[in-house]
């Protein structure tokens, strides 16, 4: 953000909860967002795939994870407290404001999740020839 605030580079990707307020304030003009579907957050914004890319769709994410070895039932019970957390009108609609939709679900559904994002980057990144520098 500080390069392209600083007219350093001319396009940038970023997470909404950072990028909003910068939206909201005229300082950047949001061009897509890189969901699915559009944000309820920037309503007015297409998403890449609108704008002529069809089937794009990178989506940030966030969790929360335990050690390996935590007891199931300690992993049910936080499941359970963060679900409840994340339903709180208070907690949706700040989240909300940030641009983040909060998502209820299990752990194996969290575990699944992570399976597949790293199949979906790790095919991209060897079909590519990406290195670590």
């Amino acid at each position: 953000m500080t390069a392209l605030m600083g007219n350093e580079v001319d396009l940038g990707f970023d997470i909404p909860s950072s990028a909003l307020p910068l939206i909201r304030s005229g300082k950047l003009r949001a061009l897509a967002v890189t969901t699915k579907a559009r944000s309820p957050a920037l309503p007015e914004v297409p998403t890449v795939a609108e704008t002529g890319l069809p089937n794009f769709e990178v989506t940030g994410w966030f969790g929360i994870l335990a050690p390996a070895g935590t007891p199931p039932e300690v992993v049910a019970r936080l499941n359970k407290d963060v679900n409840a957390a994340l339903a709180l009108p208070d907690v949706k609609e700040r989240l909300q404001a940030l641009g983040v939709e909060p998502a209820h679900g299990s752990p194996a559904e969290f575990g699944q999740l992570i399976r597949s994002e790293t199949q979906r980057y790790g095919e991209a990144i060897r079909r590519l020839g990406l290195k670590a520098d």
